[in-house]
């Protein structure tokens, strides 16, 4: 069973969440990529989570999907503070995370002040490198669009400089595991090897061979089954 909820924020706005109900006291996150949304393999994973006994719950950032808010306007601050508005709403026992590409990013930036249990990132914006490509447009243009009408405006990149990932990674003290294809050339695997090989503490890493930051259908049916295993395991 599943239900739509629609969370207040900040200034009035609110964000549209969908809890996928399992009687468990283990509750999982699950946040999109940039421009994205909560539809699509988002659901496939939460309908997977609840049958593994895990409340789930897929949110739209604001300015994607059914929130609020104009998308040029949210930076990682605003996401973060999006998820921490989720999880505070459904006052879970066990928090754990699941970030694909810059949802990952918010995972990680995300966990110690959520105390979540584990992270899971799916081909994860790490590094603040991984965004440089973008940031000369934007500061020449005072904008650049990214696809569809998704752009990103200078503040963004004022926002993510308060950010250090290497920091997160130095003060993160939970398991993670990182799901990553070897082909993608949105995000390349290697950030990902390197985060593993920095990281002082439990971490799994598995490359998918030949897929892109767009993975497969049986690629995605190798992640879930991989993930669950995981989380069991932990």
């Amino acid at each position: 069973m599943s239900e739509k909820h629609f969370i207040e924020v900040e200034d009035g706005e609110k964000i549209s969440a969908v809890h996928h109900e399992a009687n468990s006291e283990k509750w999982i996150f699950f946040c999109h990529g940039f421009g994205s949304n909560k539809k699509g393999s988002y659901r496939e994973r939460a309908v997977r989570a609840s049958e593994e006994g895990f409340n789930a719950v897929r949110l739209d950032f604001r300015g994607n999907g059914e929130s609020d808010g104009e998308f040029e306007q949210q930076f990682l601050s605003d996401k973060i503070a999006d998820l921490k508005a989720c999880v505070e709403y459904f006052d879970p026992e066990r928090v754990f995370l699941f970030g694909m590409s810059f949802g990952g990013k918010v995972v990680f930036h995300s966990a110690k002040a959520l105390d979540a249990e584990a992270v899971i990132g799916k081909s994860p914006v790490t590094y603040n490198r991984i965004m440089e490509k973008f940031r000369e447009a934007v500061m020449e243009k005072g904008s650049f669009t990214l696809f569809e009408d998704k752009s990103i405006i200078p503040g963004f990149y004022d926002d993510l400089d308060e950010y250090s990932f290497e920091e997160t990674l130095e003060e993160l003290d939970i398991p993670f595991a990182i799901f990553h294809g070897s082909a993608d050339t949105t995000v390349h695997f290697e950030n990902s090897s390197e985060a593993v090989e920095s990281f002082d503490g439990e971490a799994m890493l598995y490359k998918l061979k030949g897929e892109k930051h767009s993975v497969s259908d049986e690629a995605e049916k190798k992640i879930q089954d991989m993930m669950f295993s995981w989380l069991e395991n932990l």
